[in-house]
């Protein structure tokens, strides 16, 4: 079964001393299914990665290495144009536009959420969504 994939989840992909065994999971997933993020992944990624240069955590040829390998998952980037029920959502459960755009995808297909994020963990059963396990 698909499943929406949130930025947390991948960044313990890309960062070594960020292993989560839930991480693995979702990238063990990848190899049988595929997940869908909003287009705001794409931004959060590159944006981990400049940061944890920035901070000396990785090199850029570490990040253009994850990206190389993460531009071959089956990852798929969403449109979500029901800005109003992001909102909704994101003032409901008291997220981040950010973190509530990957609970209004998870809504509107009906699909588990892979995070990392204990607040939108507890914001997605709140709501009704299965988390990946």
């Amino acid at each position: 079964m698909p499943f929406v994939v949130d930025a947390s989840i991948s960044a313990a992909w890309a960062l070594a001393d960020e292993f989560s065994p839930l991480a693995e999971i979702a990238e063990n997933r990848l190899r049988n299914d595929y997940a869908i993020a909003p287009h705001i992944w794409w931004y959060e990624i590159r944006n981990l990665l400049v940061v944890s240069e920035r901070r000396q955590r990785i090199t850029e040829f570490e990040s253009a290495a994850f990206l190389l390998v993460l531009s071959a998952y089956p990852i798929r980037l969403e449109s979500l144009e029901m800005d109003t029920d992001i909102l909704q959502i994101a003032r409901r459960q008291r997220l981040s536009f950010y973190d509530a755009a990957y609970l209004a995808l998870a809504l509107r297909e009906h699909l588990p959420l892979a995070t990392l994020d204990k607040h939108l963990q507890s914001a997605a059963v709140a709501e009704g969504i299965a988390l990946l396990a």
